[in-house]
């Protein structure tokens, strides 16, 4: 096709008003596709922990040209400080800001969540059309439409439909087999909360490992708030449906296994008790065989989930969004040809950032024993004193250069 040529216009309903969500929409509506965002939320959800951009998610959010007020909104945060139970710090490394090599624990590109998504809304508010309040109950889809039944009673006929719902997909669960099971499971739960900031609550992010296959994690994003997170190794049925019970009962759970664990954690768990937001869920990945089913399609973690020890759940949704979109641009006649693009030229990327999470790695990361604790310390200040991690960005590739690399769409980034 021609640059030139102006791609069919299409119907398109996004459920759910995320990251990949908002992304997805902003390419689609500036290329001329009538866009939809339905979100179960009554209003658009600001909250969240601290994201990152990594890698290629740091290209795509250029392509947008929203890196500029991204950079406007930035956390920060040089580095991570491994500390004892009396908070003396044993190692201390240091986001990399050298401009070459990858990422360490701490990116250059912090951010909150909800500044984000507000940076997203405000690009698409005007050319979407956001429904809050609502989501898709049931849909039925034929070779050429796809008919969305609302919660609020109403229906609507569209082009395509788009499962942008989170790990716990709907949608997902609706185009997948009876009986699959998309989750490969890691082994570890994970809460966070905000509790208000102490003078002692320094811009560096301070990591507890507690006996017991327990992590604590407190970092600042602001002069009033402090961020905590809470990581237990658990595969228990118990650990593994607390997240699905109601928060008083989540936090009762958090606060029983962290009780004893040393450290600031009862001021933690002080704090838990009355904050306003808080979060608790199961690390995993979602890994499917199929992204789409004629004209529906997954995206973002509702697609590939690569859970948040990967580091690049946001720039996966944002990569994932800018190659649906430029496929769907490319061939807005043929979906079925588009759907099959955006899973031959997606997939490897997915499966990389999937296959860097080690298990095996994040419970060494997470020792049971105190011992295993000193000889972590121990190892991890003595990599720093030998400037492996220096090394390292000397060696390797930078973030942006792996293996795959980010396609160009000029159907997308052409002038209006």
């Amino acid at each position: 096709m021609a640059i030139a040529e102006r791609a069919l216009s299409l119907k398109v309903l996004i459920c759910g008003a995320g990251v990949a969500g908002a992304a997805l929409a902003y390419w689609l509506a500036r290329n001329g596709h009538r866009v939809t965002i339905v979100e179960r939320f009554p209003v658009l959800r600001k909250a969240g922990a601290q994201v990152d951009l990594r890698g290629q998610g740091i290209e795509a959010a250029r392509c947008m040209g929203l890196l500029d007020a991204i950079k406007t909104k930035l956390v920060d945060e040089p580095g991570v400080a491994f500390v004892n139970t009396k908070g003396e710090i044993k190692a201390m490394l240091m986001a990399n800001t050298s401009g070459r090599g990858p990422q360490s624990l701490t990116s250059e590109y912090e951010i909150m969540r909800g500044d984000l998504m507000r940076i997203l809304f405000e690009a698409t508010r005007e050319t979407v059309d956001y429904r809050f309040d609502c989501s898709v109950e049931q849909f039925e889809q034929d070779e050429k439409h796809v008919v969305a039944r609302f919660t609020d009673g109403s229906s609507e006929e569209f082009d395509i439909l788009v499962g942008a719902d989170g790990q716990g997909s709907h949608i997902r669960k609706a185009i997948l087999p009876t009986g699959a099971d998309p989750y490969r499971r890691m082994g570890i739960q994970m809460a966070y909360w905000f509790i208000p900031r102490i003078t002692s609550d320094n811009n560096i992010r301070d990591t507890y490992i507690a006996p017991g296959g327990r992590m604590v994690m407190r970092r600042s994003h602001n002069p009033a708030e402090t961020q905590v997170y809470f990581v237990l190794r658990d595969e228990s049925d118990e650990a593994s449906s607390v997240h699905r019970e109601p928060i008083d009962r989540q936090k009762a759970f958090w606060a029983k296994r962290f009780r004893d664990a040393g450290w600031q954690t009862e001021r933690f768990i002080e704090g838990m008790n009355t904050a306003d937001f808080f979060y608790s869920q199961e690390v995993l990945q979602v890994r499917v065989d199929s992204w789409s089913d004629r004209r529906v399609v997954l995206i973002g973690d509702a697609a590939h989930c690569a859970s948040p020890f990967s580091g690049m759940g946001i720039s996966g949704s944002l990569v994932g969004a800018y190659v649906l979109a430029g496929e769907i641009s490319r061939n807005s006649g043929d979906l079925r040809q588009a759907f099959a693009n955006y899973d031959a030229v997606l997939r490897p990327f997915a499966n990389e950032i999937q296959d860097s999470v080690k298990p095996f790695l994040l419970r060494l990361g997470m020792p049971r024993a105190r011992w295993q604790i000193s000889a972590f310390h121990a190892v991890t200040a003595l990599a720093l004193f030998l400037r492996i991690p220096e090394l390292i960005a000397r060696i390797l590739p930078d973030d942006r250069d792996g293996r795959w690399l980010l396609p160009k769409y000029p159907e997308l980034l052409r002038h209006d």
